[in-house]
């Protein structure tokens, strides 16, 4: 995949342009039909119930039997219901009951169901096993029963009953929403967010509150819907206030004269309907109109030459006997650390056998083994990111000097953001679909450094000229769908830059690469630790990678390390025999296999 991105020209006509259109919500809503069109309905409707007092002929409890059941007229527009009273007067007064006992119910439900479903989902442990016995139980209730028992109890008042079916209908959206949370914790942007030092309340409201938006819109919708259609039926019912006007009190009316004035059944149902009507399809526009941020995969432009190695930048140079010679502490020390997970029968099991690993300035540590041996356990171990039911249980790990096992989770994220840093192997997958690179990159920026907008955006641009992406201007403005894996895997880099880390851990940072990308990545963490002085532990399995680039090498096999040491010695001469196997596999020197010949099946076959 290409590296570069072509230069800003003017299209050819008839070209596919693949700039996004980026325009704001609201005029992605209003360019869709049905959202136009039920905006409006839904403005004017509301408009109209705001300004009862300047549009109504007449209050709406003013009577005159003498014209009981008129006809429309100039003066009353609707004509008049059965006590001689303006129906229009009372339609636009009704819609405040009903609109308004919608939102209180609407409100309540959301204030009690989305956060409580976000804590379940994310965190979840006893909190979610108790909301989710509570829901369980509201949610068994018959709704209609449980507001005529209260109207019994507290009054016929609206209001009352409408703060009744918001806490009823609550448990929806804990369901809708603890469920998609629980689904997207695990993702690997939100890991990486973690990596990166953000709190979890800043990655709820940033990573994972852009996800439920879209499903809780269309709760909305369907819950106002809900709570009007109720509010009316109970009213439609005579159980509700009496007092003033209503949809469901006018259907009331309407239905006991409807053999002599049907027409009066037909304005608090037209309302009724096009309100319901209006919520569904503005919801459903909203709803595409925040998923739709980038659109359809653009076309990427053609690939052009990879460019080769900077200028100046020289084959990793071996500092680790350097660094013990000039007496530097290691930047990050490692002694039998002890990986543990808790077993469903009260035991644990372990993965990491006591671990000892030093990474000193200006080195690359690049610690093999064969899948499942331990090595992403030991980062994680570091990084204080370890799966659930993981934890460490014995050893130390300090970095920098500072003993880190048993760190609060407060003082271990501000330790991720500004003196560790982590590159995960899977690039695409690490960076959010919701946002761009350039919102990405000045996140930690702005959170760690205290930057303004302004200023994190001037570092971050800064940032994609360091690992040297062309075009930085454009890749900022660009969504993860719209870049390479090379590009996205430097954007990453950029990223676990941002905030001057003295430690880098790399997890197989070439493993989704092809062979020349790998070459550029390699290419830049080399250079970054000459620079910058930086420490690198590289996980990895590729032995290619470890005698391109690092100093020394620790190998892991079965969670405990079985050989360390410089890493031209170990690959020349390893010593011990899993080292050995692990060459061995190595295909470099087998001998080229035979060109492929047909079965003579196959051949008689063919000639036949």
């Amino acid at each position: 995949m290409s590296e570069n991105l072509p230069a800003t020209t003017a299209p050819e006509p008839g070209a596919d342009t693949p700039q996004v259109r980026r325009t704001g919500t609201v005029r992605r809503v209003l360019r869709n039909p049905l959202g136009a069109l039920s905006a409006l309905i839904l403005a004017l409707l509301v408009l109209a119930v705001l300004l009862a007092p300047l549009l109504a002929p007449q209050a709406p409890g003013a009577s005159t039997l003498s014209e009981a059941f008129a006809q429309p007229s100039a003066a009353h527009p609707l004509g008049m219901d059965s006590a001689g009273r303006d129906i229009l007067s009372r339609i636009l007064y009704g819609g405040r009951g009903t609109l308004g006992g919608a939102v209180l119910a609407l409100a309540i439900a959301l204030v009690l169901g989305v956060p409580s479903g976000l804590y379940a989902g994310y965190y979840g442990g006893r909190f979610d096993a108790a909301a989710g016995w509570i829901v369980n139980l509201v949610m068994a209730l018959p709704a209609m029963v449980v507001l005529l028992a209260s109207r019994a109890i507290l009054g016929p008042r609206v209001w009352v009953l409408m703060v009744v079916l918001g806490v009823l209908v609550a448990p929806s959206f804990f369901r809708l929403v603890r469920g998609i949370v629980a689904d997207i914790r695990g993702e690997l942007y939100v890991d990486a967010a973690k990596v990166s030092g953000l709190g979890d309340t800043r990655i709820v409201a940033r990573h994972v509150l852009i996800v439920v938006r879209g499903p809780v819109i269309i709760q909305v919708s369907l819950v106002a819907g809900i709570a009007i259609a109720l509010q009316a039926g109970l009213e439609f019912l005579g159980i509700g206030s009496t007092s003033s006007a209503t949809w469901g009190a006018m259907l009331n009316e309407g239905f006991q004269n409807i053999q002599r004035a049907p027409r009066l059944m037909l304005w608090p149902g037209l309302a009724l309907g096009l309100t319901n009507a209006a919520l569904v399809l503005l919801a459903g526009a909203i709803r595409d109109a925040l998923d739709d941020r980038a659109g359809a995969a653009r076309k990427r432009s053609r690939p052009r030459k990879v460019r080769g190695r900077p200028a100046g930048i020289e084959p990793a140079t071996r500092t680790a006997s350097l660094a013990d010679a000039t007496g530097r502490s290691p930047l990050l020390s490692v002694r039998d650390v002890v990986v543990a997970y808790a077993q469903a029968d009260g035991t644990d099991k372990h993965v990491v056998h006591g671990v000892d690993l030093d990474v000193h300035p200006g080195e690359i540590v690049g610690l093999v083994g064969e899948s499942g041996s331990g090595k992403s356990q030991t980062a994680f171990a570091v990084l204080g990111t370890l799966p659930e039911g993981g934890r460490i249980a014995r050893g130390s790990i300090t970095v920098d000097g500072r003993e880190i096992v048993g760190l609060p989770e407060r003082e271990h994220r501000t330790l991720r953001g500004r003196t560790l840093a982590y590159v995960p192997q899977e690039p695409m997958s690490n960076l959010d679909p919701a946002f761009t690179v350039g919102s990405q990159l000045a996140e930690p920026l702005r959170h760690h450094l205290g930057l303004s907008r302004a200023e994190a955006a001037a570092r971050a641009l800064e940032l994609l000229r360091m690992v040297e992406i062309p075009n930085p201007e454009q890749v900022l403005r660009r969504y993860p769908h719209e870049i390479s894996g090379g590009m996205a895997q430097r954007v990453l880099i950029a990223g676990a830059m941002s905030c001057e880390p003295d430690i880098l851990i790399a997890d197989e940072p070439t493993t989704a690469l092809d062979v020349r990308v790998q070459a550029e990545v390699l290419d830049l963490l080399r250079r970054l630790r000459t620079e910058r002085g930086l420490g690198v532990l590289l996980v990895t399995h590729n032995l290619g990678v470890v005698a391109d680039l690092c100093d020394r090498v620790a190998v892991m096999n079965a969670g405990r390390i079985v050989e360390t040491g410089d890493a031209a010695d170990v690959l020349d001469a390893p010593q011990d025999p899993y080292t050995r196997t692990l060459l061995s596999a190595v295909l470099d020197d087998a001998p080229a296999r035979p060109a492929w010949q047909p079965h003579p099946s196959t051949a008689r076959t063919a000639t036949a």
